[in-house]
């Protein structure tokens, strides 16, 4: 499937190695956490790029300890109703500070790309070619934001705030108010 990242398409780098398989010796690798659990000292010892793929049911705790070791993570959403992948995204970026990259999988549709990228995804799996145009026009299609996230955007209220704050006249200090001085 083609990856979406920084508004265009890319191949994807990384291969995927099927539960079971042995890992190969060279090469970005992508292992599930069965095989990462399966293969961690041989993986651990690799020079090479290294992702691991969480299933929706898998939480991003289970891998806390070994976060600087991976180079992608994958969080598959199974169906476009399960959110875990968004909860989990934001814990990856905002609680655990993880600053690589972050791929959005599975059944991942044009309607969530904003919603993700606002989680802290920066990389989505979209099912074809021509689906990626979509995407791109997504983004821009929400403005403004109401809640904070892991994204840099500011929330409206406190664009609002800053507005305010810019545009109001000063305030008197209290010296000036107890001497009969208020406006």
């Amino acid at each position: 499937m083609p990856l979406a990242k920084d508004g265009q398409l890319i191949d994807d780098p990384w291969t995927l190695v099927a539960d079971g398989a042995v890992p190969p010796a060279e090469g970005a690798l992508l292992v599930s956490y069965a095989t990462w659990t399966e293969h961690r000292d041989a993986l651990s010892r690799r020079n090479a790029p290294l992702g691991i793929r969480l299933d929706s049911d898998q939480s991003p705790a289970l891998i806390a300890d070994d976060l600087d070791r991976f180079d992608l993570i994958a969080l598959d959403i199974p169906v476009f109703k399960d959110g875990r992948a968004y909860s989990y995204a934001r814990l990856l970026r905002e609680r655990y500070g993880y600053a690589k990259e972050l791929r959005a999988v599975g059944n991942v549709l044009r309607d969530q790309y904003h919603f993700l990228h606002r989680c802290g995804f920066d990389t989505f799996e979209v099912a074809t070619d021509e689906a990626a145009d979509a995407w791109w026009e997504a983004l821009s299609e929400i403005s403004h934001a109401y809640q904070p996230a892991a994204d840099a955007r500011r929330p409206i209220l406190a664009l609002r705030q800053a507005r305010t704050e810019h545009s109001a006249p000063p305030r008197p200090d209290t010296a000036t108010v107890a001497a009969g001085w208020a406006y």
